[in-house]
């Protein structure tokens, strides 16, 4: 039934089906942040680099687009974590506690009681946590005993797309229900000492530390198709009018993790690029045609920063100019990548700072491990 809701349904059709509705999304990060050529020293030193790997090092970081990241713990911590067990101890420390912060900043600016949530999703691909990381914060938060979890783990970069679009589905067919979406990320607790490694040196330079809250209300029956939300009321957010997932086959070692006696060790292969340009386009011109849609039609985009080479890859793709990925380059630029929750704090960014014109259209799209791309389409 879901399946047919979303493929049935069309922008403008005032008989067809009311979407969900975004009520507030919030990023937070942790407080230990540090400026890029900072960060550049310290994992030279903490893997050990020298010559002409530090210089390389150097050069990567420099071109990374990023000035400064936040990380979990202060950074003089990282060198005693020796092993996997103690990195995700700390991942779970941290993480429960950014994850706790973001859902109630989320509820807060939804103006939604913790005892109203219905279901939440928690996505996290850089630390191992069971019972899940929602689990281990739903009684603090003061979430109902039946409220439904949904943990999801392996999406990676795609999951903050890919848990928004996974949300709406869960709500679709459930009028008024409340539901929210966390994702935390503390990649900085990935990096492998003694890994010299290309991926992992361009991972030291990329990735940051960070979570963020998306809070969704299911369809609300007594209103019309999409009803453009008052603009006295700062808490209405855009709808999710449609979504789709696309996989593309035989590229499951372009991203991810190894798992190893030491931890996560990253995976990156430096085709992500030519896989967006090869086939971003077609991607998106075929998800808005099903939705009666062009590119033209778009009137802002939410991306996940990935890095200078995919975010480059993207704008010639897509033929976008005049500054529409000015979100996501100032993400990159200020927090780094961080991995599921960026695409969330651009999202935040856009809805607090551009403020979308009523009724307008914007695409959400994340790309991760799989290799797989997560499109969201929005209406303000």
């Amino acid at each position: 039934m879901v399946e047919q809701l979303i493929t049935e349904t069309r922008p403008g059709d005032r008989t067809a089906a009311v979407h969900p509705q975004i009520l507030a999304t919030r990023g937070v990060l942790p407080p230990y942040g540090y400026p890029q050529q900072q960060l550049t020293e310290a994992f030279a030193e903490f893997v050990g680099l020298e010559g002409p790997r530090r210089k390389l090092l150097e050069r990567v970081h420099g071109n990374a687009g990023v000035r400064t990241r936040r990380l979990a713990l202060p950074i003089e911590e990282y060198a005693g974590l020796t092993d996997f067990g103690a990195t995700n101890d700390a991942f779970l420390r941290a993480g429960t506690q950014l994850a706790e912060q973001a859902i109630r900043e989320a509820l807060a600016a939804a103006r939604v009681s913790p005892r109203e949530v219905d279901v939440i999703i928690a996505a996290s691909s850089t630390g191992v946590s069971v019972p899940s990381l929602d689990a281990r914060i739903a009684v603090g938060l003061g979430l109902r005993p039946d409220v439904v979890r949904l943990p999801v783990v392996g999406l990676g970069c795609a999951a903050g797309a890919g848990g928004v679009a996974r949300l709406r589905d869960f709500l679709l067919g459930r009028p008024g229900r409340i539901g929210v979406l966390v994702t935390v990320e503390l990649c900085s607790l990935t990096l492998q000492r003694g890994d010299t490694s290309t991926a992992n040196l361009i991972a030291s330079g990329l990735f940051g530390d960070g979570a963020a809250a998306v809070v969704m209300r299911g369809p609300d029956p007594d209103a019309g198709f999409a009803d453009v939300p008052d603009e006295a009321d700062d808490h209405q957010g855009p709808v999710v009018v449609g979504t789709r997932s696309r996989l593309y086959p035989h590229t499951e070692r372009a991203m991810g993790w190894d798992v190893s006696s030491s931890g996560l060790q990253i995976v990156l292969g430096a085709e992500i690029p030519e896989l967006v340009r090869s086939y971003l386009a077609d991607d998106v011109d075929g998800f808005l045609s099903e939705q009666g849609l062009s590119r033209d039609a778009i009137g802002w985009w939410v991306c996940h920063p990935g890095g200078p080479k995919v975010i480059e890859a993207i704008e010639e793709t897509l033929k976008l100019t005049d500054g529409e990925l000015a979100m996501t380059w100032d993400s990159l630029s200020r927090i780094g990548n961080i991995s599921s929750s960026s695409v969330l704090h651009v999202l935040t960014d856009t809805l607090d700072q551009r403020r979308p014109e009523p009724g307008s259209y914007g695409l959400m799209m994340a790309m991760g491990p799989g290799f797989a791309l997560e499109q969201v389409l929005l209406r303000a």
